[in-house]
């Protein structure tokens, strides 16, 4: 390609829609990488908070559980733990409060499965957030660059028919120049869609685990044992609620 023509002539060249249209581009790509990046080290970090729910179950009592699983902020798992102990405890009255309210109706099931749920609903809220500048995004990104590459080339064609020369090389440069839009657009958008698709994937695979874990603290907190808890001699050995 001359030198005369490429990404910095069509800039310089280009009027204030091409520009515009341009700018817009950067910055829906920079909000991408930005969400992916982002996203993808909370995905991370949730993980390696994954990891601890083993650790919490083989734990002498609650509170070490709770410490083991680690800082209790931005934590799934340390939140649904204090959620669900605070439910169980209010729900059988254990934390001096005796005044009669409409919950008191539900039984301690109800109550719990309520609590978690309510945490695991929270999680997924903040979890999902800003995954729709990826949709967005990905969805959008190759129409605004057809329409720079169409404006562009209208405007090539009204510059061609001024000059009164149809010539190739008069030609190629200047729609060539148009068709770079389309290519930016598609630049923006693929990697947007891609990085939504992973996210997706690695959400739901965490979404799975903080629900087996809300399943098992359910259990705990109903019936004082893990469902599949850890059998020695042929008992089931649960994990002792603060020594109560």
């Amino acid at each position: 390609m001359p030198a005369a023509f490429g990404l910095a002539h069509l800039w310089t060249q280009g009027d204030g829609v091409i520009r515009t249209i341009a700018v817009l581009l950067l910055l829906m790509s920079v909000a991408s990488w930005v969400v992916i990046v982002l996203k993808a080290l909370d995905l991370r970090r949730h993980r390696a908070q994954a990891r601890q729910v083993e650790a919490f179950w083989h734990s002498r009592d609650f509170a070490d559980g709770l410490a083991r699983l680690g800082d209790g902020v931005d934590n799934p798992f340390y939140l649904l733990a204090t959620q669900g102990r605070e439910a169980a405890a209010h729900i059988r009255g254990l934390d001096g409060e005796r005044a009669a309210q409409l919950h008191d109706g539900f039984d301690i099931s109800e109550w719990v499965t309520r609590a978690l749920r309510h945490a695991i609903d929270d999680f997924v809220a903040r979890l999902q957030a800003g995954l729709w500048i990826l949709a967005s995004v990905g969805s959008t990104a190759p129409f605004v660059g057809l329409f720079g590459t169409v404006w562009g080339i209208y405007h090539a064609l009204i510059g061609i028919g001024t000059s009164g020369s149809a010539a190739l090389d008069q030609v190629a440069g200047p729609i060539g120049e148009a068709l770079i839009m389309t290519a930016l657009g598609l630049a923006v958008a693929i990697p947007a869609v891609l990085g939504y698709n992973a996210l997706v994937r690695g959400q739901k695979a965490l979404v799975h685990r903080v629900n087996r874990f809300a399943h098992e603290l359910h259990a705990y907190f109903v019936t004082g044992a893990r469902v599949g808890g850890a059998v020695s001699d042929g008992k089931v050995r649960p994990l002792r609620n603060d020594g109560r």
